[in-house]
Parts: structure tokens; sequence; C-alpha cells
């Protein structure tokens, strides 16, 4: 990866990575893509073969989102609604678990709700133990409540099992001070504070999990993980996409 041909150690040991529904799909459809999911497991073998330390929080926003279908459902609970959402996360983490198996990758898929013929039950001494034996695990379901996002959930799962990072899968390339698909001149941040993200009131994840990450120091890095190989660039420490800081910890705050 490098100019010289060596490559750089893991910046994280780790590392909790965040895939949104969207990554399970084609752009602008809906359902799961194989393909899509093969091209994302690749780049995911490459950082497990690296030694890292890898857990994954899936989205289901390709199968259902339960805020937008409590929206138009007046007959559906917005509870129901969230389970519902909760449950499309699974039909995710199961998807994943076959491709990344299928090409060599050890997984555990543990949910949040129970379902134990198809999960494990989240467990966080279990999930730690299967981190520590080089498996990736999958973690689905979000935190098993209702109203709770799964950006919330990365960032709760990351605070529990003391992970470096959370890593943001996105179809950008980092947070912007605008919109960049509709400002082609938006300017985008290398760094950024937790609190000017929250100030600015950015679209980076939605506000209880950047709360929780910078009450516990736990950075955020916002990137495109569309281009080839971005998933280990920004494990092994290259300046890819956004990273989201403590005040401390920003450029020039020594």
């Amino acid at each position: 990866m490098s100019a010289e041909g060596t490559d750089p150690s893991p910046a994280y040991r780790r590392v909790v990575l965040k895939l949104s529904g969207e990554s399970f799909c084609r752009d602008g459809g809906s359902g799961i893509s194989t393909s899509e999911i093969t091209s994302i497991s690749e780049q995911i073998r490459n950082v497990v073969q690296r030694g890292v330390q890898l857990a994954i929080v899936c989205g289901g926003g390709n199968i259902l989102r339960g805020k937008e279908f409590a929206a138009v459902s007046a007959s559906i609970q917005a509870s129901t609604a969230h389970y519902m959402g909760m449950l499309a996360t699974v039909i995710n983490g199961l998807a994943l678990q076959d491709v990344l198996e299928n090409i060599g990758v050890p997984t555990r898929l543990q949910s949040a709700i129970r379902m134990e013929g198809v999960a494990e039950p989240f467990i966080r001494r279990r999930c730690l133990r299967h981190l520590e034996k080089g498996r990736v695990v999958i973690l689905a379901a979000g935190t098993g409540s209702p109203f709770v996002t799964t950006d919330t959930a990365a960032a709760l799962r990351a605070r529990e099992i003391e992970a470096d990072v959370v890593l943001k899968a996105t179809k950008v390339d980092g947070v912007y001070a605008d919109d960049p698909l509709k400002n082609p001149h938006a300017v985008r941040y290398a760094e950024i504070s937790f609190q000017d993200v929250l100030h600015q009131g950015l679209q980076v994840m939605d506000a209880q999990a950047v709360h929780h990450c910078m009450e516990h120091g736990i950075p955020i890095i916002v990137f495109n993980y569309r281009k080839a190989g971005n998933i280990e660039r920004v494990i092994c420490g290259e300046r890819v996409g956004t990273r989201v800081l403590p005040v401390s910890q920003m450029p020039g705050s020594q």
C-alpha cells in the first residue's frame, strides 16, 4: 500500500465498522446485492489478515427503516416498526456472514434480540473472546430497543468492547460543511471536533452517537468505503475521509 511497497502496521487494534443498509444494495436500489457485499467483504478480509480485531454493526435501511415506516403506516405502532427495522439488520448480518465465510473469514453473528436459531445473543465477554481469536463479530438488531439508531448502537458497542475507533462507512469522501451532492463547492473537513459537529448540525452520525463517542474520547472516521482499499487505508492510519476528534486531539491544540 505504501510507495516503497511495504505494508504499514495497523494504527488501530480494535475497530467498530458501521455499515449502513445502503452498503448492502446497489445505488438507488433496495434489497441485497451479493456483488456489493462481496466487494466490502474482500476489503474486510484484508483488514483481518493484518491482525485487526473487527466488529461490524449493520444497518437495515435497504430493507426497512423503522422510523420512516412508522411515519407512513398509521396502523402499525412506531415501536413495532422499529423492531421490524432491527430484524432487517439481522437479515443483512446473515448475508454478510455467509459472504465473509465463503472467502475464508471466520465470523460470528450476534444479535441484540435473542434468536438462537440464527445468531448468538450479544454477550460482551463472548464478543471480546471472538475478537481475540481473530473472528469478525457482526453485531445486528441495534441495541435491541426501539427508537435507538444503529449509529448509536455502534457508538455504544464501541464503548462496551473498548474499541479504539468507530469507522463510519459512507458513499461520500468525509464530512462536508454543506451537502456535496447539492453544493459542488462544499468544503470537506480533514479533521473536525465533536463540538463543531454538534454545533453545526453536521450529518456525521446522529447526535446521541456523537455524544457517546465524545464523552469517552472514541474518534469517528467518516470515509467512502466504495473506493477500493479505503477500509484498509483508514485502519492503517492514512488520512482518508474526515476524522472527528476531541478538541484536545485536534491539530494545533497542543
